[in-house]
C-alpha cells in the first residue's frame, strides 16, 4: 500500500487519471483526455459502495479532480498582486438577497415551493390516511409502484422479487422494537452503506432521528399501509410518503433491514430515499456525507487522513460536542470485493462514528488522557478492529471502571469497537463530519453548554451562455458565473492569529434522481478573493478584477461530487465566492452555503434591476420614449430610413391613421428588409411592440406612437449589430448583458437565466427577433412597474384585474 502511494505522488507530472469507484474490478482506461484542462488528479475516490452482490458505482462513473488556472499560475505575473484598473464610477444599489428557506417548514414531496418536480398528484400523508381508514383499504402508491421500476432503471431483476407487507412477512410488525438504535441497522443487497452509516448515526440523537421519522405512525389502530419520512433537499425539508409493499426475495427483505426480524423502520426509511430518488438503484454509489446531509441539512467537510492537519482530533472532538454526524472509510482494494485488513477492517467500506472522546487512563508509571474513538460497521456482526482498545483487549484494563460505564463498553459480536486515534488516523484513509445546520440544532441537542454555527444559504444556477462560465481556464466567460459577498467582521474567540473560521460549501442539486435520464454530477468548485475596497468595486466584478486579482481561498480541486466544500481560516473583512463548474456551458442548479463561527453578512453580487444609461457607442436622434438618450443627430442613412418609414406609414394608415399590428410588420419588414439577415418581424414581436406603445388599449398604432417606438426600434437594432460582430444574425448569450447594458437596462443574473431559458437557442444564442423580443418585454415590464411606483420606492401594488390586464397584454 505504501509504494502505491509513493508511485502516485511520486509521478513526473500531473496526468487526467480517472479513478476506480471502490468495489469495482479495474475499468478499461479512459479515452485520452486534454492535458491543458485537466491538470491534476487527487488521491483517491470518493464514492463508497460496499455492495454485496451489485458492483454499480454512481452509474459506474469514476471520478475525478480536477484545477483550473488559478492554482496552475500562481507564480504567473498577470496574477501578481497589481492594483486593478479603476472601476465605472457610477454607484450600483445593493441587490436583494434570494435565500433558500432554512427553517423548519416542511413541504410534500412536489409541493410548489419544494424545490422537487412532482411525479404525479401531491400526496399528503394524513388526508391519505385517512381516506384508506374510512374506505377500509390499505394504501397503494401510485407514485412509486411495486414493480421493477422501482427497483432498477438500467436493468431487469437478477433474481424473483416479491414486494410484500410488513403483515406478510412476520406475524406481529413493529415500527420499533425498543426504540430505535444504531443496531437496528443492517445492510442488504444493496450498495448504499454509505446510506446505513449515516442512518446509524442518526439513531444517536431522538430529536433528529424522530425529525426524519415522525412518530405519528405505525401498525397500530390507524394503520392503512402508508408511512412517510422527511429529507432536507437543497435548503427545504421534504416530506414523502410510501406505502409499506418492501422487496423480498424467498419471504425475505432484500435490501436494509433491522437485527429485529420484526422492525420495519429501517427498512421503511430505505424505500422513502428509494422514492425520493427515483429507485432503489440509484441509491448505489455515494458518499456518507450525502446522505447525513439529507437527514441534517448540515454541510460536510471532508479529510484525507494521510493529510490530516494537526488539530484534527480537536476538529472531531468539537464536532462531536456539536452533534455532528461522522463516518469513514478505507480505500477499497479495485482487485477484491470487499477485502480485510489484518487488522479485521473491512476496505471500501463505509463506518461510522459513534463516539469521540478523551478517556481517563491510569498506568502503572502514570495517569492522563487517551484520544479514543468509537466506530461502528453498519454490518453489525463480528468484523471488527483487533488492534489495541478493540473488544477485550488488554488496554482496557488501565482505564477506570467508572469511566468505562460514562463511556457504555461493551464487548459485543456487534460491529461496533473503540480504537486510538494514532490508530485510526493510520488504519483509516478518509474522515467525513457533518456539521449540523443551525435548525437541526434544538434547544434538546444543544444542551446548556453548546453552540450552533452562523449560516447564510443562497440558491443559483449555471445557464448555458450566461452564468456557467467555467473556471478560471476560461478567464473570458469566468466572471459570468454567479457571484456571492461576503463580509466577515469578527474573529472567532479565542483565536491567536485573529482570523475567522469559514466553512464553505457548493451542492449542486437533483442530479442522483435523474441518473435514470443519464445525468452524470458535474466537476464543480469555487474560488473566493478578497475585496479590499468593496464599496468602489461594480458589481458583479468584470472581467479585468479576475486578469490582475489571485483567489485567497479555493475548492481544493474541482470534483466530480454532488457537494463540494472546505474550512478555511480567514482574517475579517470582505470577499467574493464564485461557484463555476470546471467546463464552461455546463448547466446545472445549485446552493451555496457558508457556516462561521460568528455571524457573517452575505450577498449576491449582482446589479439592482432597473434602466441605466444609453451606451454613447449607439448613435439615434433622442426622440424621448422613457430612457435616457444621449442626443445626438441621426446618420443620413439612418434619417433616409426614418423619412421612408414615415411615408409607408401614412400610406398603409389608411384614413384613421393609426395601423395594427400586421401593418406594422409590413412596415418594418420594409423599411429594415436590407439592414439585417432575416426574414423579417414575427407576428409575436409586432404584437408586443403595439402593446407596448398602445396606451388606450385599441390594439393600434397612431403615428406618434409609432414614432416614439421607431426610435426604439432602431437603437435596439444598432445595439445588435454592434455586438453581433461576425453578422451571424445571432449574439451569444455571454454578450447578453452587454447589449442589454448598452440597450439602458440593468439587469441580474436571476433576469438574464430567464432570459435565455425564454427566448435563447440550445446552443445559447440569441437570434435578432428573440433580442427584439426581450427589448420589447423589459420595455414594457419596467414601464409598467414605474408607473406604479412614482416615488422609486422599488414597490408597486396592482389590483388583480390590474396585473391580469397588464401582464396579458404586454
Amino acid at each position: 500500500m505504501q509504494g502505491f502511494w509513493s508511485r502516485r505522488r511520486a509521478a513526473p507530472k500531473p496526468q487526467p487519471v480517472q479513478q476506480q469507484p471502490q468495489h469495482q474490478p479495474a475499468l478499461p482506461p479512459p479515452p485520452p483526455a486534454s492535458t491543458q484542462r485537466i491538470t491534476h488528479t487527487s488521491q483517491r475516490t470518493l464514492n463508497l459502495t460496499c455492495n454485496r452482490n451489485f458492483r454499480l458505482a454512481w452509474g459506474g462513473r469514476p471520478l475525478f479532480e480536477r484545477t483550473d488556472s488559478d492554482e496552475k499560475n500562481q507564480n504567473d505575473p498577470l496574477l501578481s498582486p497589481v492594483s486593478p484598473p479603476p472601476p465605472p464610477s457610477r454607484s450600483l444599489a445593493r441587490s436583494a438577497s434570494r435565500c433558500s428557506p432554512c427553517d423548519n417548514s416542511h413541504f410534500r414531496l412536489g409541493e410548489r415551493g419544494s424545490g422537487l418536480r412532482a411525479r404525479g398528484s401531491v400526496q399528503d400523508f394524513n388526508a391519505l390516511r385517512d381516506q384508506c381508514l374510512a374506505e377500509g383499504t390499505l394504501f397503494e402508491d401510485p407514485e412509486f409502484p411495486a414493480q421493477d421500476s422501482s427497483l432498477f432503471f438500467s436493468k431487469s431483476p437478477n433474481k424473483p422479487f416479491e414486494w410484500r407487507r410488513p403483515m406478510e412477512i412476520v406475524e406481529d410488525p413493529q415500527l420499533f422494537v425498543e426504540g430505535a438504535s444504531r443496531f437496528d441497522v443492517q445492510q442488504g443487497e444493496l450498495g448504499d452503506c454509505w446510506l446505513l452509516a449515516a442512518v446509524a448515526n442518526l439513531t444517536l440523537s431522538s430529536a433528529l432521528f424522530y425529525k426524519i421519522v415522525p412518530d405519528d405512525q405505525g401498525f397500530g389502530s390507524k394503520y392503512a399501509g402508508i408511512f412517510h419520512f422527511r429529507f432536507w433537499q437543497y435548503g427545504r425539508w421534504v416530506d414523502v410518503v410510501i406505502d409499506d409493499r418492501l422487496p423480498t426475495c424467498y419471504g425475505k427483505l432484500v435490501f436494509l433491514h433491522s437485527s429485529q426480524h420484526n422492525e420495519f423502520w429501517s427498512a421503511l426509511l430505505e424505500k422513502a430515499y428509494a422514492k425520493l430518488h427515483g429507485s432503489y438503484e440509484a441509491l448505489k454509489g455515494g458518499t456518507t456525507c450525502e446522505a447525513m446531509e439529507d437527514f441534517t441539512g448540515g454541510v460536510t467537510e471532508m479529510y484525507e487522513l494521510n493529510q490530516a492537519p494537526p488539530n484534527l482530533f480537536k476538529i472531531m472532538l468539537k464536532g462531536y460536542e456539536r452533534s455532528s454526524l461522522m463516518g469513514c472509510s478505507i480505500e477499497p482494494d479495485p482487485n477484491v470485493l470487499e477485502a480485510q485488513t489484518p487488522q479485521g477492517l473491512v476496505k471500501g467500506h463505509a463506518y461510522s462514528i459513534t463516539k469521540v472522546k478523551l478517556v481517563d487512563i491510569q498506568t502503572p508509571g502514570r495517569t492522563g488522557k487517551i484520544p479514543l474513538i468509537r466506530l461502528r460497521n453498519p454490518w453489525g456482526n463480528e468484523a471488527e478492529w483487533n488492534g489495541p482498545w478493540s473488544d477485550k483487549s488488554p488496554e482496557w484494563r488501565f482505564i477506570p471502571e467508572s469511566e468505562k460505564e460514562e463511556i457504555g463498553l461493551t464487548f459485543d459480536d456487534d460491529g461496533e469497537f473503540w480504537m486510538s486515534y494514532k490508530d485510526f488516523e493510520e488504519h483509516f484513509h478518509r474522515l467525513e463530519i457533518c456539521n449540523l445546520n443551525p435548525d437541526s440544532l434544538t434547544e434538546e441537542i444543544l444542551g446548556s453548554d453548546k453552540r450552533k454555527w452562523e449560516m447564510s444559504m443562497f440558491e443559483g444556477e449555471w445557464v448555458r451562455g450566461v452564468t456557467a462560465g467555467g473556471c478560471r481556464n476560461f478567464l473570458e466567460t469566468f466572471w459570468h458565473n454567479p457571484q456571492y459577498r461576503i463580509t466577515l467582521n469578527d474573529p472567532d474567540e479565542d483565536d491567536e492569529d485573529n482570523k475567522c473560521t469559514v466553512i464553505v460549501a457548493l451542492m449542486q442539486k437533483n442530479r442522483r434522481s435523474q441518473r435514470r435520464m443519464g445525468v452524470e454530477v458535474l466537476t464543480i468548485g469555487f474560488a473566493m478573493y478578497h475585496l479590499p475596497d468593496p464599496d468602489n468595486l461594480p458589481k458583479p466584478l468584470p472581467l479585468d478584477f479576475f486578469k490582475y486579482n489571485q483567489s485567497v481561498a479555493r475548492s481544493p480541486s474541482f470534483i466530480n461530487l454532488r457537494e463540494v466544500s472546505c474550512r478555511f481560516k480567514l482574517p475579517p473583512g470582505t470577499y467574493c465566492i464564485v461557484p463555476s463548474t470546471f467546463e464552461a456551458n455546463e448547466e446545472g442548479e445549485f446552493i451555496l452555503r457558508v457556516f462561521s463561527e460568528n455571524k457573517n453578512n452575505m450577498e449576491e453580487n449582482d446589479e439592482e434591476v432597473g434602466i441605466g444609461e444609453i451606451d454613447d457607442r449607439d448613435q439615434h436622434d433622442g426622440f424621448h420614449s422613457g430612457t435616457k438618450y444621449v442626443k445626438n443627430e441621426p446618420e443620413p442613412e439612418e434619417q433616409k430610413t426614418e423619412d421612408k418609414a414615415k411615408e409607408f406609414f401614412l400610406k398603409i394608415a389608411g384614413e384613421d391613421l393609426e395601423i395594427d399590428w400586421k401593418e406594422l410588420q409590413d412596415i418594418l419588414d420594409y423599411a429594415m428588409r436590407n439592414e439585417t439577415k432575416r426574414e423579417g418581424f414575427s407576428k409575436d414581436v409586432c404584437r408586443s411592440m403595439v402593446a407596448l406603445m398602445d396606451v388606450d388599449r385599441t390594439g393600434k398604432l397612431g403615428y406618434e406612437e409609432f414614432r416614439a417606438l421607431w426610435t426604439d426600434v432602431r437603437h435596439w437594432k444598432n445595439v445588435f449589430k454592434m455586438y453581433d460582430k461576425d453578422g451571424s444574425g445571432y449574439l451569444s448569450a455571454f454578450e447578453l448583458r452587454q447589449a442589454l447594458n448598452s440597450a439602458g437596462y440593468r439587469l441580474n443574473n436571476h433576469i438574464l437565466n430567464i432570459l435565455v431559458h425564454r427566448y435563447g437557442t440550445k446552443t445559447g444564442t440569441i437570434s435578432f427577433d428573440d433580442f427584439m423580443m426581450c427589448a420589447v418585454k423589459l420595455k414594457a415590464m419596467i414601464d409598467m412597474f414605474k408607473e406604479k411606483d412614482p416615488d422609486n420606492s422599488n414597490r408597486a401594488e396592482f389590483t388583480m384585474e390590474e396585473w391580469v390586464e397588464k401582464t396579458l397584454y404586454a
